[in-house]
């Protein structure tokens, strides 16, 4: 049994349903990143798995027992979320936006304490950003940003991280920085499911693949295994070859030259 799990999501805001019937179970200490065309449905999934987004049907279930019933507090300490655009409060520095990730360990018996403290250390110095405490997190560069949200979330010191989109607006160097940590973090026994775009730094960092469309779960599983052209031009409408990536040995995706496609019909007509 998976830690994480949905069966039988019927998904919508107000009217607009996004899905219906789906069902996903994330491989325990994965890193699986789900992909699709815009509006698939991939983000409400990550919603509903982090109950930011209560299932019309349905249920997610943590644990064996329905996300919807847990604590805040206790949910807090087993699911950490970094949110596709994460509002930073003007003027915090790096160290107290980090400590705000020990809030669902504090209450009117347990203040900060040195365990807290140590947490904190520790996340900003898994993630490189320890020499950055006291600047303002508004100063700093996307990168250096992302960075400070992910320690937030380590910081929380939960089994499962959930990333929806953390490489969005970012420059390639720091794309492949952040997905270089996530994978890093993953390697230490963490389960991470994220949301990304890029089906190529899916294919590359993912150990798992949940592919969608249209709300639906179309594949999933290794990219290696699952990963094809047909695949691609199932979920995508987009012609291409598969090939393997020359540095990691996973899937390539490269699209068809279609300039070059046409005039060739043209010669040939």
């Amino acid at each position: 049994m998976s830690r994480l799990r949905a069966e039988g999501l019927t998904l919508a805001y107000e009217r607009r349903v996004v899905a219906e019937g789906l069902g996903v179970a994330i491989p325990d200490a994965s890193f699986t990143v789900i992909v699709g065309p815009n509006a698939c449905g991939k983000s409400t999934l990550l919603r509903a798995l982090a109950r930011l987004l209560r299932p019309r049907e349905g249920t997610v279930l943590l644990d064996g027992a329905p996300i919807g019933d847990l604590p805040p507090k206790r949910l807090a300490r087993l699911l950490g979320l970094l949110p596709q655009s994460p509002l930073t409060p003007e003027g915090i520095t790096v160290a107290d936006l980090v400590a705000r990730g020990r809030h669902p360990y504090q209450g009117l018996l347990r203040q900060w304490s040195r365990e807290d403290e140590r947490a904190v250390g520790e996340a900003m110095d898994a993630v490189g950003v320890a020499d950055l405490a006291g600047r303002v997190v508004d100063e700093l560069s996307g990168g250096q940003r992302q960075r400070v949200w992910l320690a937030l979330v380590l910081a929380q010191q939960t089994g499962i991280m959930l990333l929806d989109e953390p490489t969005t607006y970012l420059d390639i160097a720091h794309q492949i920085e952040v997905l270089d940590l996530c994978s890093r973090l993953h390697e230490e026994g963490r389960t991470l499911v994220a949301v990304l775009h890029d089906l190529n730094h899916a294919c590359r960092y993912a150990t798992h693949l949940i592919a969608m469309r249209g709300g639906e779960v179309l594949a999933q599983g290794p990219p290696g295994e699952i990963v094809t052209a047909d695949l691609v031009q199932e979920v995508f409408g987009l012609p291409c070859r598969v090939i393997d990536d020359p540095e990691t040995g996973t899937p390539l995706i490269v699209p068809v030259d279609r300039r070059r496609a046409l005039t060739a019909e043209k010669r040939l007509n």
